[in-house]
């Protein structure tokens, strides 16, 4: 390890690297760079008896070929040891060629969980030997929609030591291993960056789903008196164009800056958009974007993340002119990205609490209806009862502040 250059060890790996060698099983949390992959390589290759078996003792998953290949360098660059007998399972591989291998014995497979089970389901992949399962990047797994597989893979195994590691903990994460692991420890790392970016207040809310995000921006906005000046970014046209269709205001009130079609209502130039009182929500899309003046604008809100973190950046950087409070939305899918521009930034975002009004949006509670405006399925929010429903409530003393923001203006 010191001939590679690591001279200390990070701090996802003083956190879970005994746990792992004492065979425990455990989610790792810890954002890209921190040093997941190395934890587990350096765990297994302490714990790993080579035999010339013909069923494999070690099973990771990973999203992509690309992982996959990382993974294997890995091994082999930490490990030195010829002897290391270790296989990827890819999908533009010869599935005969990969069984007739992996029938000559193997320590270490590799794979998708897609091949993986393709593999397993033609008798190729025997896992009754499998004495550690591992899922890295689980979270890009649930964005694929991979968990089906991964579960089935995993409850295949028996009793065995489960290792996931995601750059986010969320529902839909928990959903996909809880039920193979449901006692595992969870060892989380933060680490942001060194230099902490000087921005507008920052606020966020985390919604299970893109049409509570809609049901959330209408309920923010119902309160005139404080959202009297408002930009909402989305990410592309399309979207803005949907979205103005879908906001509870009159005519008039919401406009598109820059808008794709001809019907919609829009605005060219953001200080006509300071100039009519009566509009006071501008849609904004990232797509194309250039420098936009933001001067003078209370409320910022992200209805998506941006692509780029540097987009996100440049519209909450503080500056000597303007001060306003910047407010995300995000669901599970979007973390990971999120949890990214945290590290530009330096600093977590808080998370506000949704209101007590919101309605939580639930497909399974709408088995007919198919949204076609809803890009993420629900998650495990539970919908307020009728006796504790109540008009608007920020919380916290968060409608004082934001009064008070507003008031100096």
């Amino acid at each position: 390890m010191t001939d590679l250059g690591y001279f200390t060890a990070k701090e996802i790996q003083l956190k879970s690297l005994s746990r792992i060698i004492g065979g425990q099983s455990m989610i790792g949390i810890a954002p890209e760079g921190a040093g997941k992959t190395t934890t587990y390589v350096l765990g297994v290759l302490m714990r790993l008896k080579y035999t010339r078996d013909e069923a494999p003792k070690v099973l990771i998953l990973a999203p992509n070929e690309e992982k996959i290949n990382e993974i294997i360098d890995r091994f082999f660059t930490i490990s030195k040891n010829k002897d290391l007998h270790i296989m990827g399972l890819k999908a533009s591989g010869s599935m005969e060629e990969e069984i007739e291998n992996l029938v000559r014995g193997v320590d270490i497979v590799v794979a998708t969980p897609n091949r993986a089970r393709a593999v397993y389901l033609k008798l190729g992949l025997n896992l009754n030997r499998i004495q550690t399962f591992i899922i890295d990047d689980a979270e890009e797994m649930v964005k694929q929609g991979m968990q089906t597989n991964v579960r089935e893979l995993a409850q295949s195994c028996g009793d065995v030591q489960y290792l996931a590691f995601s750059t986010v903990e969320h529902d839909k994460l928990h959903v996909m291993v809880d039920d193979f692991m449901p006692f595992a420890t969870i060892v989380e790392v933060d680490e942001l960056g060194d230099e902490v970016v000087e921005t507008h207040e920052l606020m966020l809310y985390h919604v299970p789903n893109f049409t509570t995000k809609i049901n959330l921006l209408n309920t923010l906005m119902s309160d005139e008196e404080i959202f009297d000046k408002v930009v909402v970014f989305v990410n592309n046209r399309l979207t803005a164009h949907n979205l103005l269709k879908r906001l509870h205001a009159p005519k008039g009130e919401a406009a598109i800056y820059k808008p794709f079609f001809h019907e919609d209502a829009g605005i060219d130039d953001i200080r006509d958009f300071h100039q009519i009182p009566e509009c006071r929500i501008l849609l904004v899309a990232n797509e194309g974007l250039t420098n936009l003046d933001l001067s003078n604008i209370p409320f910022i809100f992200h209805f998506e993340i941006p692509e780029s973190s540097d987009i996100f950046v440049s519209h909450i950087l503080k500056t000597p002119t303007s001060e306003s409070i910047a407010i995300t939305f995000a669901t599970d899918i979007e973390l990971p990205e999120l949890r990214k521009i945290e590290q530009s930034l330096g600093k977590k975002i808080p998370v506000s609490p949704l209101p007590d009004n919101l309605i939580i949006y639930r497909p399974t509670d709408h088995p007919k209806e198919k949204d076609s405006f809803d890009e993420s399925q629900g998650g495990a929010f539970h919908k307020k009862k009728e006796s504790n429903s109540k008009t608007y409530n920020y919380g916290s003393g968060l409608k004082a502040k934001m009064t008070k923001k507003n008031k100096k203006r």
